[in-house]
């Protein structure tokens, strides 16, 4: 019986693979075979990452990378190129949470929001989309968030960070329909909350936490691997025929 979740051949580049999800999704996809290569800002941890990848036997690649640099964004997926061969499959997950009432928001704050979390995944869309449209396939995966559909009850600091997610859903749509007709496809995963640099804080807190036991019907945030087939379906075959897509992975939070 043929393994549709097969990743062997394939390769497989993450951004924000330093740390949090990053590298739960570069495990995820190593353990179905495919070869990743890393991309984030801090060198040290990608060396971490790295050893620990290989210490699992997955072959691994990293460059360096702020994907708010059109040059850094355009130096790293060369080199990715050019020491694979090709990138078959783009996790789009770098991302910045930054939470402030929209009333005191500065410029600046919210300039590096949209920046990272929409310039950002735009610019590595684009520049790894070149290849996978001259070889004819590719899988984007891009990091979208339950708030690509919703707010949040009793929040006062979301408006940033849910335009950003917003957009997220909305290029995935345009880019599938754009991009269709080269075998690729353009997804978007959305989660609730999970452990991670970026929510550590957030899930401390007792308030927050009622809301979560409030809003969510499984009354709790994420726990570590639960994401894991979501993005393993969307870099597979198993999803050939779904593109455009937003799958929440958030304990029925947008079902409410």
């Amino acid at each position: 019986m043929k393994n549709y979740f097969d990743l062997t051949g394939r390769v497989a580049m993450v951004t924000g693979a330093s740390s949090g999800l990053g590298v739960q999704f570069a495990n995820a996809l190593g353990n179905q075979g495919a070869k990743l290569a890393l991309v984030a800002r801090r060198k040290e941890k990608l060396e971490e990452v790295k050893k620990d990848l290989e210490s699992k036997g997955y072959e691994v690649f990293y460059q360096v990378c702020d994907v708010t640099n059109s040059e850094s964004v355009i130096g790293a997926v060369k080199n990715i190129e050019e020491h694979y061969g090709k990138i078959d499959i783009l996790v789009n997950n770098a991302g910045l949470g930054i939470g402030e009432p929209a009333d005191t928001m500065s410029d600046e704050t919210w300039d590096r929001m949209m920046r990272t979390n929409i310039d950002g995944v735009f610019k590595v869309a684009r520049e790894v989309g070149k290849i996978m449209k001259k070889n004819k396939y590719g899988r984007v995966i891009n990091l979208g968030s339950i708030h690509s559909r919703v707010a949040m009850p009793h929040a006062d600091t979301m408006t940033a960070y849910a335009t950003t997610k917003g957009a997220v859903l909305m290029m995935t749509k345009a880019l599938a329909n754009e991009w269709a007709k080269y075998g690729i496809t353009v997804n978007s995963v959305g989660p609730a909350y999970f452990e991670s640099e970026m929510t550590h804080d957030v899930l401390a807190n007792e308030e927050f936490n009622t809301v979560l036991q409030t809003y969510c019907p499984m009354g709790r945030a994420g726990k570590s691997g639960e994401l894991d087939s979501a993005i393993i379906y969307f870099a597979s075959e198993a999803s050939s025929y779904t593109t455009g897509q937003l799958l929440n992975v958030d304990g029925g939070w947008t079902a409410i």
